[in-house]
């Protein structure tokens, strides 16, 4: 029998709105016990430090490389890692003791797929000794390093969730959508492919914040009282990335938003909407077989504009949405949890990664391990 682990998943995404804490007990191959969760928000003042850190990272050429204020930011980001650990061990009435490991993503803040440039910030070594844990990190790198795209690495935790889908039949596709939008095909036979899908909120979030002063859309509120401005969709979604060969992992600044002139607030925000589901479909499109479901987890599923959107251009394929709470998980906590697993399966040199994921010319492991 495999050795069970305690994990604790750590994410903070494309969208910069806070730490995601998840616990997991796994094996890191089929065995997964999902355990609490703990959403811990950044504050406006901290958001905008991050924004001028993705700034000040587009100079550099070495993954080591920290210009301008981005080391100070490095160590403020991972003490707040500290933090939202101390704090879910407190709330949840563990011991740093009861935790075997923590899978530490940091944050994204330069990815150059095509240039096998991925840096994200975020000290292991820091975090392991305040916190007494042992930690995994820097889990990209070793992907890039053999020819791979360096993202997505949550479709090896969606392929040990799908057998636990009720009533789905492969293929079942998950679909997060984050700041950017990834998704995994999980076929017949353990065939798993995963690509980045589009934009997902942050080009939304980035609209309403310049043009209404608010960090992101709310249930599509915004959205819901605009109309979609065609041509203003059709160029986000006439994009090559779209008809592309090759799939390849998206950075947040490769979707420009648009300007104040492009529409006004709330058609904006219905356009950005529509773009996101319908970016879904469309790089569906690419998958060896066309999904009967998509499981959603991420923000963007509390968007009712962008999921409706989303359901009916899925129906129109002969397919059904649903959110991933309603196959039982959490859609707030699945990335995070992939962490933990993704942690597990370093520890054990497990790959995380596969050609039909992120390109990568055989399955490989990866991540850094620290001790306390």
């Amino acid at each position: 029998m495999e050795k069970i682990r305690t994990a604790i998943g750590l994410m903070s995404g494309t969208s910069m709105d806070g730490i995601d804490v998840a616990l997991l007990r796994t094996d890191g191959r089929a065995f997964v016990e999902r355990g609490p969760f703990l959403g811990v928000p950044y504050e406006p003042a901290f958001r905008d430090r991050l924004k001028l850190a993705l700034e000040q990272a587009k100079s550099i050429a070495q993954r080591e490389q920290r210009p301008g204020d981005l080391a100070s930011v490095e160590r403020e980001l991972t003490l707040r890692h500290v933090i939202a650990v101390r704090e879910f061990l407190a709330t949840n009435a563990l011991d740093a003791s009861s935790i075997d490991v923590i899978g530490f993503h940091g944050q994204t803040v330069l990815h150059r797929p095509d240039e096998a440039l991925t840096v994200q910030i975020g000290d292991g070594a820091l975090l392991a000794r305040e916190t007494g844990i042992p930690v995994v990190y820097d889990l990209r790198a070793n992907d890039m390093m053999h020819g791979g795209q360096g993202a997505p690495l949550v479709p090896v935790y969606h392929a040990a969730l799908a057998a636990n889908v009720p009533h789905a039949t492969l293929p079942v596709c998950f679909v997060n959508i984050g700041g950017i939008s990834n998704l995994t095909y999980i076929g017949a036979e353990g065939v798993i492919v995963g690509f980045d899908s589009g934009p997902g909120n942050t080009l939304i979030d980035q609209w309403v914040e310049t043009h209404a002063g608010v960090p992101f859309d709310q249930g599509g509120m915004i959205a819901s009282e605009g109309r979609i401005v065609g041509e203003l969709a059709d160029r986000y979604l006439n994009s090559p990335f779209f008809t592309a060969e090759k799939r390849r992992s998206l950075d947040r600044n490769d979707f420009p938003p648009p300007s104040g002139a492009d529409a006004e607030l709330v058609d904006g925000a219905r356009t950005l909407a529509y773009v996101a589901a319908a970016s879904i479909i469309k790089s569906a499109g690419h998958l060896p077989v066309t999904p009967t479901l998509y499981v959603i987890s991420g923000g963007g599923r509390l968007n009712r504009v962008l999921m409706q959107d989303l359901k009916d251009i899925a129906h129109r394929k002969g397919a059904e949405v649903i959110k991933a709470e309603q196959a039982g998980f959490n859609g707030d906590s699945m990335e995070a949890e992939a962490w933990g697993y993704l942690a597990v399966r370093s520890l054990d040199r497990l790959p995380l990664t596969f050609p039909g994921t992120t390109g990568v010319r055989a399955p490989v492991s990866g991540g850094v391990v620290v001790k306390p």
